[in-house]
């Protein structure tokens, strides 16, 4: 197993930082696909990063901050989890995995397909027709499927959930796309236009996403059928569950753990030693209050450090053609979550448990 990986890896060129980051999670995407598919595994891997980097982006100032633990979708042997948290993780790397492929096979990076041109010549609307190179996400989507989804082989309510919620990343990544538009006419009069799809930037869909996962849907099943394990009657409550939520609803199962306290086994690291932001410009009020998230109400005391900084200065244009600047020093305070000096009382640790970020 671990050669044939190596070897995938190594021909399709998949960085190594990738690897080091999710090295458990991103092969086992590679080695779920089909082999002829493998041409697109660096493709792959480079979208399972990106989505995990940006649900490091979006959870930066939040108790989970989605470490790197949290790609490992394949239940596997491990405790299979369908929190709220998990229920982003799936959603967000399925949607970089599908946004990846489709803008490699649109840039003409794969033989066997390129742009969608499918609706060029069409009436779109007024003053409008379909035209260009639109993103093929048609593309993107059936690949990823076929590497994501294949983690999922159980057909318990757990895999089902998992499987909504990577389709639930990639019908927001569809429902982002951007319509561009080129101009036709006498002297730019722009009396028709050219126009075709394209992919919103993958910050909008992580935003998006972020939002359906504030607004995520616990499924209430119901526990007697459940034990029935893998029967037809779990199935069949959790089909019934399934009915009523929409197909771009994130769902999860279980309550979010307590993010305060470290939990090794679980790959939940706490909130002691974390950064947070007292000060600086252009902060959002969630930002600024993340010292009192992730210290005060974990039971935790602020602690200011500074920090000696090194940067450019006083940079001056040389002709011809260069830039010189000068090496500044500057003292900066940053602040930090630390143990206060007894444990936290026992109304705070209450306080923090369920659903809280």
């Amino acid at each position: 197993m671990k050669r044939s990986t190596l070897l995938i890896l190594s021909i399709t060129g998949v960085y190594s930082a990738i690897l080091h980051t999710a090295a458990w999670s991103v092969n086992n995407f590679l080695m779920t696909g089909p082999k002829a598919y493998l041409t697109f595994s660096s493709s792959v891997a480079a979208g399972a990063h990106s989505g995990m980097e940006e649900c490091k982006f979006q959870f930066g100032w939040e108790r989970w901050n989605c470490p790197e633990s949290a790609l490992q979708l394949s239940t596997h042997n491990r405790l299979r989890s369908a929190t709220r948290e998990t229920s982003f993780v799936h959603a967000i790397s399925s949607a970089g995995v599908m946004y990846t492929l489709t803008r490699n096979c649109s840039l003409g990076d794969f033989e066997s397909c390129g742009c969608d041109d499918s609706r060029n010549g069409r009436v779109g609307g007024r003053g409008w027709v379909w035209g260009g190179c639109s993103d093929n996400v048609e593309f993107g989507e059936k690949v990823s499927k076929l590497f994501v989804d294949a983690l999922e082989t159980g057909h318990d309510t757990r895999a089902l959930i998992n499987l909504h919620n990577n389709e639930v990343g990639r019908l927001v990544m569809k429902d982002t796309m951007k319509r561009a538009c080129k101009c036709h006419g006498v002297s730019g009069s722009c009396s028709i236009q050219t126009c075709w799809l394209q992919l919103a930037e993958f910050r909008e869909i992580g935003n998006y996403l972020k939002i359906k996962y504030d607004q995520a849907h616990k499924l209430e099943m119901d526990k007697r059928r459940m034990r029935a394990g893998n029967s037809a009657d779990s199935r069949g409550a959790t089909a019934e569950t399934f009915h009523h939520i929409h197909a771009t609803e994130l769902v999860f199962l279980e309550d979010s753990p307590d993010y305060c306290t470290r939990n090794a086994s679980l790959g939940h690291h706490g909130t002691e030693g974390r950064e947070c932001l007292q000060t600086g410009k252009n902060l959002s009020q969630w930002e600024k209050r993340s010292c009192r998230r992730l210290c005060t109400e974990c039971g935790l005391r602020v602690e200011e450090r500074r920090t000696e900084v090194v940067a450019s200065c006083n940079c001056k244009f040389h002709w011809c053609c260069t830039v010189r600047c000068e090496q500044c020093r500057t003292l900066v305070a940053k602040h930090f979550c630390t143990r206060r000096d007894s444990a936290a009382p026992n109304h705070i640790r209450q306080r923090n448990r369920g659903h809280r970020r």
